[in-house]
């Protein structure tokens, strides 16, 4: 399966939002002020996330684990633009 991961901001409403892979119907989770999980329905795997008043933001950055085949994927398209 190749999964690409999707990165969106949006500098007048300050909402920055990751998304792995094509959407699917999904739910978000609160996971911190302003910092949400998104969650595929069917499967509960984490799906990406969005954070609300990402530049104004004094909270510590978040940590969320990325899937090995996303890393995977990072890793092979940072090679063959290297080369």
């Amino acid at each position: 399966m190749n999964k690409k991961m999707h990165v969106y901001y949006d500098k007048e409403g300050d909402y920055l939002e990751i998304r792995f892979g094509e959407p699917t119907e999904s739910t978000y989770e609160k996971i911190g002020p302003d910092t949400f999980v998104r969650i595929d329905k069917k499967t509960k795997e984490v799906k990406g996330c969005a954070v609300y008043n990402f530049q104004k933001s004094n909270q510590p950055l978040i940590d969320i684990e990325i899937p090995a085949d996303v890393i995977k994927i990072l890793k092979n398209k940072s090679v063959s633009t290297t080369n």
